[in-house]
């Protein structure tokens, strides 16, 4: 099965001088925890819940007036729309993501979640990998 079979198609998006408190509000319009940052030349990042609190909240910086640049992760992966859910699954293990934007010719298209691929009982063996190997711990910092 390919990537658009179960993709989310509809994905609101915004540009990078857009606020944090934008994002934010998109965030919950949506019920969403990340939102692709776009310009021109496509995706050239995505902005997610724990970005907007631990670098800017944490920072005291005021949402109102940060730009989303300035907080998002701007080393994106992505997959094409053709792409396999299995090869999606891997690529979401490798880089320890739950999502993924999909990309035609440098055009946002959809997004893939490793929920979408948990919902559909054909890939509950890949999401199930996938969860394992994403929720490998990272040390928290000692009190």
């Amino acid at each position: 099965m390919k990537v658009k079979d179960i993709m989310t198609k509809s994905v609101a998006y915004v540009n990078p001088s857009n606020t944090v408190v934008e994002a934010a509000q998109l965030m919950q319009k949506h019920n969403v925890g990340v939102i692709p940052v776009c310009d021109q030349s496509g995706v050239i990042g995505l902005v997610t819940d724990r970005d907007i609190v631990v670098r800017n909240i944490a920072h005291g910086k005021s949402p109102l007036d940060t730009p989303v640049k300035d907080v998002m992760t701007s080393q994106v992966t992505s997959v094409s729309p053709e792409s396999d859910v299995d090869e999606a699954s891997k690529i979401m293990s490798q880089n320890q993501i739950r999502r993924l934007p999909v990309v035609e010719n440098n055009k946002l298209v959809g997004i893939i979640a490793l929920g979408d691929m948990a919902a559909d009982s054909r890939f509950d063996t890949e999401a199930s990998a996938a969860l394992s190997d994403i929720s490998m711990p990272a040390k928290p910092e000692k009190l």
